[in-house]
């Protein structure tokens, strides 16, 4: 039997942009090509409210479902522990055709191996954002499977079932989010870096992986864009105000040990 939660509050709910508050956007990606892609990206937002809600902490949790759970579950312990918006990204394979290597993949919906189905009420507020910095954005479902899923008729089963793409943390990490930090806002996207007919560890794949890399790292300011697009308007600064850098901190938080 299905599942359905809405990431930051009830299922069912009509959405209404909440508040990321005055706390920093917490980035979470699951492997350390990620992480140095995501460090490499250009984090200063200009216009972003003031203090806190500027800066953004980046962590990678290790491979799989159980690391990403754990490690979110630690990070947000107390109900959040002062950061103001949640987002999962990384890489992630195409489930099925027309997505290329590189495109973004923004979870309207997030479902796991046991059904669960957590539905993501700002995805267009990230999509928007994607898009405006020129990226291929596809709004639909990831999937977040217990093992690496391979071959083409395995993704084309996920597929047909609806998903757009497959990667093994994103389920766990918004879980265990909703369950630590109730009310959280947060959103996820992957960039594709491999497809049914192309998939990855194969020589073809070293450009499309490459593409992928590039396309993560240019993604960044559209994180900070919907970060701020969830902030309370009221405490933009003048980036020109040298009390205020512009240049956003990223700190990498503690790995859970495996």
């Amino acid at each position: 039997m299905r599942r359905s939660y809405r990431f930051d509050g009830p299922a069912g709910e009509p959405f209404e942009p909440t508040a990321a508050g005055g706390g920093p956007l917490l980035v979470v990606c699951a492997l350390g090509v990620e992480r140095w892609a995501l460090r490499g990206g250009d984090w200063t937002a200009p216009g972003m409210p003031a203090r806190g809600a500027g800066r953004a902490l980046l962590t990678a949790t290790g491979m799989g479902p159980v690391r990403a759970r754990r490690s979110v579950t630690a990070l947000l312990s107390g109900g959040g522990s002062g950061y103001g918006a949640l987002l999962a990204t990384g890489f992630c394979a195409a489930a099925g055709p027309g997505i290329r290597p590189g495109d973004a993949v923004v979870a309207a919906e997030v479902r796991d191996e046991g059904q669960t189905s957590i539905g993501v009420p700002s995805c267009g507020l990230l999509a928007d954002a994607l898009r405006a910095r020129g990226l291929t954005v596809h709004l639909g479902r990831i999937h977040s499977a217990d093992r690496v899923v391979r071959g083409a008729a395995a993704r084309r089963r996920l597929h047909d079932g609806g998903a757009l793409g497959i990667d093994m943390e994103t389920a766990a990490v918004l879980d265990a989010a909703r369950r630590a930090a109730p009310g959280l806002p947060g959103a996820a996207v992957r960039i594709v870096v491999d497809t049914p007919e192309q998939e990855l560890l194969r020589p073809g794949t070293v450009p499309s992986g490459v593409r992928a890399w590039r396309a993560l790292r240019s993604a960044v300011p559209a994180f900070t864009a919907w970060h701020h697009a969830l902030a309370p308007q009221s405490g933009a600064t003048d980036p020109t105000d040298p009390s205020h850098p512009t240049e956003t901190p990223i700190r990498t938080l503690p790995q859970e040990a495996s």
